[in-house]
């Protein structure tokens, strides 16, 4: 069992940087692939981005390439996610998930998930 506490999140305007955390519980979190999902009112939930459990291989949404950086602390059970160059489009919930399997970036994959933090970045 792996609980999962998201924090972060705010207002900020548009081309400034946020870093959101992901707390777990457990002692296995280094055994789980991380992820990062958003969710805006009127669209579906979306994959953002993804750590493998030791943290040397990660992917990303073509829509945060290049801006987002996803990381971990397996020794702080704690992932982040470095988001720089913000736009109003980036405004959503944003969520960390547990998987045990790494590669997939579908929510059924993903045993896991935090109640999510809320970002909105102003134009």
């Amino acid at each position: 069992q792996v609980q999962l506490v998201e924090s972060g999140g705010g207002l900020v305007q548009a081309g400034d940087s946020l870093r959101l955390s992901c707390a777990a519980s457990g002692r296995t979190f280094s055994l789980y692939t991380l992820g990062w999902f958003r969710w805006a009112p009127g669209k579906e939930r979306e994959f953002v981005a993804i750590i493998s459990r030791s943290g040397g291989s990660t992917d990303y949404a073509d829509s945060v390439k290049g801006r987002f950086t996803i990381s971990r602390d397996n020794a702080k059970n704690t992932v982040y996610l470095q988001m720089n160059s913000l736009k109003a489009e980036d405004s959503a919930v944003y969520y960390c998930a547990a998987a045990g399997t790494y590669g997939f970036h579908t929510e059924g994959v993903y045993s896991y998930w935090g109640q999510g933090t809320q970002v909105t970045v102003s134009s």
